[in-house]
């Protein structure tokens, strides 16, 4: 069993040691509710009883229902006018009633009692139909500043008012030939309606009515049982823990020992930052060793646990905004996936905690941050990323409707939920340049950034490409191999590419020198000491630096300059020191003063750049003189220590042998021989 070796330098754990500090911080202060029930599933805790007086909430549908109950019905609003009992009453003093003088006493009494209770004006609603249809009998009269709801059938209508006037005048007149007496005296345009309607103020009351509808329904007292263990959850019942929940989380307290809770705050926070360190170690521990990636993975997990903080302590509906597939985004831009669908699980535990629901948000982000991890490797540039966020959106969008199912529908249409995570994925979108900037905060190399430089219109590699075209081409061969062999090993891909196609950027200080370069009838090396060309040779490892260093290449690309031949030989020339008498001591110029390959990506470099060099000189293509050539220079390497300080495992070894001679064997297949054409002259 492998012995467990943890980084012992103290800047590893003082920022974890930070971020501890700031997750009891954040950690909530009041107790959840931490029952799971469903309904039409028995109650498996045990029997809950109510701790405090709580309003009953009615539900969406009883709420809709009610809602759509007021907007049915609409009460009308009256204004009351006093000037017209008056008009009406000085209209009557004027009134000539002959020989029945006596009427005009009775007519007094009519107005006096209809005035008393109101007269109400005809009036038509916005879609023509009368005004009292719908009412339901009830009514607003507005009298002296205040409003008050009366029976339609306590006031009169002008029609009611009339046939009163007529019934009292022919009761107190039997002989009176009443058509002559109305029409000689204008009784009929005495009564006038002093209840006038009043539409502006109906429909302001109808939309307070239907906006402030209230959203409770009686009220649980403190020591009723809500529901008992093993009892199924009826939706009555559900609708109780529910409204017992919202209470609970909202207003009720921490009732213990403060210490006791501040305890469990810091055994909670100290397990979160002992999964986050140990999924960091064994997802890879060089990184301990990469500070400034080490501190931008630890910056996006607090970033994450900060959002899901403020969004709790804000507005919780918020969470379906917050672009939290971000943070593998993020995360994906200078890490292994494996790295990243780590920590972005680990980054997600806060939103369960914090988050009322945060088992489904839980679920959702997960499944959307994996979907996320594997479509942006296709859909990465430009508008594409659209697509990513359309894909990821869907994949949360269904998600949320698989836990509308479970849950019977409840919640199901809520749309605006829908429009909450389609509005957060495009923000993944919006956020995604952010990577630039965290790019230069950090000094690190983003995907993108290695797509760029592996742009062979650079003008470095231009640059190599006129003056040294032989190694340019060995560099590109060299790209390809590589690339064929980190497929194969998970190997970074992006990163190998490049630093392929820089590693002999050095020899454009000197082309000739090398074979690969050398003009037809000149040689280099012809009057040099075997010393000398070996320090010519060389040289291009600190030429290659010093470009890079001009042209400011990312220090993990310099990496590849400098550890691709390692602290090995010139072996042609060390050899021709040696077989010229040489001393066997004095051989120290002959060796590269470099630094032996740490990454499984720099080893693939020195094994593809050897291997495709001395493949050149084969006069045998066959695959047995192939393997043989492979195998002799990867054991050449192991065997003079140059990969005794790298990552890489004899399984991926043995895997990037066979990778590089089967692409060797394809890339020297044997022609096809065309026959000549025969003269038929």
């Amino acid at each position: 069993m492998d012995k467990i070796y943890f980084p012992k330098k103290f800047r590893v754990y003082a920022p974890l040691i930070v971020l501890f500090m700031l997750l009891v911080f954040l950690m909530p202060r009041n107790p959840k509710f931490n029952y799971d029930y469903r309904k039409g599933s028995p109650w498996m805790y045990e029997t809950l009883i109510a701790q405090f007086d709580f309003p009953v909430l009615k539900t969406e549908q009883q709420l809709q229902r009610e809602r759509e109950s007021a907007g049915q019905s609409v009460i009308p609003y009256y204004r009351h006018d006093s000037k017209v009992a008056l008009k009406a009453d000085r209209a009557l003093a004027a009134v000539d009633f002959g020989s029945h003088a006596s009427l005009k006493r009775e007519v007094a009494d009519v107005l006096s009692s209809v005035y008393a209770k109101g007269v109400l004006a005809p009036a038509k609603s916005q879609n023509g139909t009368d005004v009292l249809q719908n009412a339901e009998g009830i009514l607003y009269v507005q009298k002296d500043r205040r409003a008050i709801k009366v029976s339609v059938d306590e006031v009169y209508t002008l029609n009611d008012a009339n046939m009163k006037l007529h019934e009292k005048v022919a009761a107190a007149c039997p002989d009176c030939n009443l058509d002559s007496l109305y029409s000689a005296t204008g009784l009929m345009q005495l009564i006038v309606p002093d209840l006038i309607y009043d539409q502006q103020t109906t429909d302001l009351v109808h939309d307070e009515a239907v906006d402030y509808i209230s959203t409770t329904q009686g009220v649980v007292r403190a020591g009723q049982t809500i529901v008992s263990n093993g009892e199924i959850v009826t939706a009555e019942i559900e609708q109780l823990l529910e409204s017992y929940k919202a209470e609970y989380d909202e207003n009720i307290g921490y009732s213990g020992p403060q210490a006791l809770q501040w305890c469990g705050n810091v055994l909670i926070s100290l397990a979160l930052v002992l999964v986050l360190f140990l999924s960091i170690y064994y997802s890879n521990a060089r990184i301990f060793e990469q500070y400034n990636k080490y501190l931008y993975l630890l910056l996006v997990f607090t970033i994450a646990v900060v959002a899901s903080s403020v969004v709790a302590r804000t507005d919780a509906s918020l969470f379906y905004m917050v672009p939290f597939t971000l943070i593998a985004l993020y995360l994906l831009a200078f890490f292994k996936k494996r790295m990243v669908f780590a920590v972005y699980v680990i980054s997600l535990v806060p939103m369960l905690m914090f988050a009322p629901n945060g088992m489904e948000l839980f679920v959702m982000y997960l499944v959307a941050g994996v979907v996320c991890i594997l479509v942006f490797a296709f859909f990465n540039k430009g508008w594409l990323q659209f697509v990513t966020a359309l894909i990821v959106f869907f994949a949360m969008a269904v998600v949320w409707t698989g836990f509308r199912l479970t849950d019977s529908l409840k919640g199901i249409g809520e749309y605006n939920t829908l429009l909450y995570l389609f509005f957060g994925s495009m923000l993944s979108v919006a956020g995604y340049p952010l990577i630039f900037l965290f790019e230069k905060m950090f000094k690190l190399v983003s995907t993108s950034k290695l797509v760029e430089l592996s742009d062979t219109s650079n003008t470095l590699l231009r640059e190599l490409a006129d003056k040294a075209p032989g190694t340019f081409q060995h560099s590109l061969q060299v790209m390809n191999l590589a690339d064929a062999v980190a497929r194969a090993i998970d190997a970074n891909v992006p990163l190998i590419r490049t630093g392929a196609l820089y590693h002999d950027v050095g020899k454009i200080a000197n082309p000739q020198c090398f074979t690969e370069n050398e003009t037809p009838g000149v040689k280099y090396h012809s009057g040099l000491t075997p010393k000398e060309s070996a320090q010519e040779i060389i040289r291009h490892v600190s030429d290659g630096l010093a470009l890079a260093e001009k042209h400011s290449l990312p220090d993990v690309i310099k990496d590849f300059i400098r550890t691709h031949h390692g602290t090995t030989c010139t072996g042609y020339f060390y050899n021709q020191y040696l077989n010229e008498g040489g001393d066997p001591e004095d051989v120290k110029e002959f060796f590269y003063d470099g630094v032996k390959p740490t990454t499984k990506e720099q080893v693939i470099l020195m094994l593809c750049d050897a291997v495709e060099a001395a493949s050149r000189s084969l006069k045998d293509y066959s695959a047995e003189s192939i393997s043989a050539l492979v195998d002799r220079i990867v054991d050449g390497k192991a065997g003079d220590g140059q990969l005794s300080d790298s990552d890489i495992s004899l399984r991926e070894l043995n895997t990037a042998r066979e990778v590089m001679k089967s692409y060797l064997q394809q890339m020297y297949h044997s022609r096809v021989s065309y026959p000549k054409r025969r003269n038929r002259s």
